[in-house]
């Protein structure tokens, strides 16, 4: 990885992306110190100590922590990713947007963003909103901060933070390095890493947690770090042959080649998804004090909660599906064979190719979901089941790191495509 990146360092163009993107950070972390007005920031802090290990805790470890100290990106990349969520699945469930997606073209892809963007400012007015009836109900607003004025000047602020976010990941994809979204939410969670270390280094101290516990918490993310390198590689080869054909006086087709499907497919899209659709629930609370405190917030929806990391698993899995769906579609790589006069050993062109390939699709993604989830859940399920303090965030850690690791490898590959389309002499060596 050092290498690759110090060989892309020595292009001009790809060095003026990699800063462009660090210059794009630079502004999301500076965005993410500076507090809404009117926000009383101590009882805001104060507060979310107590939530560490709920949704709140969540979204707080997603946006890099600024979520619990109310600055202008305290939305972070929520509702965009909702957004998109909404939009995928209308895509299949409404005609219109599928034909748009699939025979629109770059026209299609660009109406798709627009309306895309525009679902962004709305889910993220809402979420404004939510968020300042949290803490208006909670008293977490200074002595000026209780009229209209301050309620407007409060949700425009987040929801503007929102939109800003999304334009500055769009920005990063087209002229920096890798993809805009993920890059942030990478900025955001590394963030808050110093901290984390630092912490448990300090309840070691105090005696909180035993040094053989913060042994086995280190080594069981060095497990999962290299579980994730070697998964992200891992990939199904389907062999493909292709037949001879005469074209004039040449001689085309007769090699041998394969068709690779990866494993983990999807990414760590499926886990963001997931996170997203389980913290509905406190989104929907948050306009309604009562329902906070209540059972089923309690035992239900509380990351702490055996219900809740179940949930989130199979959410994992079915986003996984979903996603690989959208990505592979196994008609149309068999119909594109079949036109270029490839076949795979055994089976006939046309459904019977399909099929098989559908079949294999359904193995591999199985297998990268249950691999998604258990690295996502087991970290929470080991939150669920200890009653120590100091292991008050275990349960965000498998969903921190398998994201880092992720959006880290596929930036690594981004950067790594482009020096070959450049054809770095470098880098081909």
């Amino acid at each position: 990885m050092l290498k690759t990146l110090r060989n892309a360092w020595g292009i001009v163009d790809l060095r003026k992306k990699i800063l462009f993107t660090l210059f794009i950070i630079l502004i999301y972390r500076l965005g993410n110190a500076v507090p809404v007005p009117y926000v009383d920031t101590a009882l805001l802090e104060s507060y979310f100590n107590t939530v560490n290990n709920t949704i709140l805790g969540l979204w707080n470890t997603m946006s890099g922590g600024s979520f619990s100290m109310a600055t202008i990106f305290a939305l972070s990349i929520q509702p965009y990713i909702n957004s998109s969520i909404i939009i995928q699945l209308l895509t299949i469930a409404i005609p219109a947007l599928e034909r748009l997606q699939k025979e629109g073209g770059e026209e299609g892809r660009k109406k798709l963003a627009s309306i895309t963007r525009y679902t962004t400012v709305g889910i993220g007015l809402v979420m404004g909103i939510a968020y300042y009836t949290l803490m208006k109900n909670q008293g977490m607003l200074t002595a000026d901060g209780e009229g209209v004025w301050a309620a407007i000047v409060i949700i425009m602020t987040f929801m503007a933070g929102s939109a800003l976010i999304m334009w500055m990941g769009e920005q990063i994809t087209e002229f920096g390095v890798g993809n805009g979204i993920s890059v942030i939410l990478f900025a955001s969670i590394v963030a808050r890493f110093p901290t984390s270390v630092g912490q448990m280094f300090t309840n070691v101290g105090n005696g909180s947690l035993a040094w053989w516990a913060l042994i086995l918490l280190l080594l069981g993310a060095l497990v999962i770090i290299v579980l994730i390198v070697l998964v992200n590689d891992a990939e199904r080869r389907i062999p493909v042959q292709y037949s001879k054909r005469v074209v004039g006086r040449k001689l085309y087709g007769g090699q041998s080649t394969h068709l690779p499907m990866k494993v983990n497919m999807s990414g760590v899209m499926p886990i963001i998804f997931a996170q997203t659709i389980a913290s509905l629930p406190a989104t929907v609370c948050a306009f309604v004090p009562s329902w906070q405190d209540s059972w089923v917030m309690e035992h239900m929806f509380n990351t702490n909660t055996v219900f809740y990391v179940v949930l989130y698993f199979l959410l994992i899995i079915a986003f996984s599906y979903f996603y690989s769906t959208i990505q592979f579609d196994p008609v149309e790589i068999a119909n594109n064979l079949k036109k270029n006069g490839g076949f795979i050993p055994g089976f006939r062109a046309g459904k019977p190719t399909s099929e098989y390939i559908r079949k294999v699709l359904n193995k591999i993604t199985l297998l990268g979901a249950l691999y998604l989830g258990l690295v996502a859940a087991v970290p929470m399920l080991i939150g669920c089941f200890s009653d120590a303090p100091a292991l008050s965030g275990i349960s965000l850690g498998g969903t921190s790191i398998i994201i880092v690791v992720g959006v880290a490898l596929e930036t690594v590959r981004a950067v790594e495509g482009q020096m070959l389309m450049r054809n770095y002499k470098g880098f081909l060596d």
